[in-house]
């Protein structure tokens, strides 16, 4: 293993203790595995990903990596957390998507899918631009704590509800550096 990849074994972010959840190893696994489901729905369809900022960037990169199938990239931008660990329950579009998506397969990239009231939002406003058909993908899904109908036709991993960082997933902007998935070490 390369000794470039940022993977303590412990990691404190904003005072908060955290340990290892899912390791790197298991998200190569898993990304292989979602690279061969996207290129065998999508084989001659040239779908366009849209990854969901900040969050989803290193999971779409990761996951670009392993699909064979001629695609294109765009990035849409939505705030409902801020600096806290909590929704605030309210979304905002940051960044529209660039792309004209009408008629178009459009898979939308998220690193986590909890309460799904962001990813319900982007689902409504895609399909507002008449594509052919929209996905989901999400590396996370907190099942537990969904209270908004969203299908997710692509997930990583379902996980308890926790709250968890690295991977491209941050407390307050700090710790999407990390190469492994952490989890509040409750036994601190």
């Amino acid at each position: 293993m390369s000794s470039s990849f940022y993977q303590p074994d412990t990691v404190t972010c904003n005072g908060e203790n955290f340990k290892i959840f899912i390791t790197k190893e298991q998200i190569d696994e898993r990304m292989n595995q979602l690279g061969n489901q996207l290129d065998k729905k999508y084989e001659g369809k040239k779908p366009i990903f849209i990854g969901i900022l900040n969050g989803a960037f290193i999971f779409l990169s990761d996951l670009m990596r392993h699909v064979s199938i001629d695609c294109e990239v765009d990035f849409m931008k939505l705030s409902s957390y801020g600096d806290k660990k909590v929704s605030s329950g309210e979304v905002t579009e940051l960044k529209h998507i660039d792309a004209k998506i009408e008629g178009r397969h459009v898979i939308l990239v998220e690193d986590i899918v909890d309460t799904g009231l962001s990813m319900n939002y982007m689902v409504k406003r895609i399909k507002e631009n008449d594509p052919a058909s929209v996905a989901v993908c999400t590396l996370l899904h907190k099942k537990v704590a969904t209270k908004y109908e969203v299908q997710l036709d692509f997930v990583g991993f379902e996980i308890p509800d926790a709250f968890v960082l690295g991977y491209g997933l941050d407390y307050a902007q700090l710790g999407r550096n990390l190469s492994q998935i952490y989890v509040i070490d409750k036994d601190e």
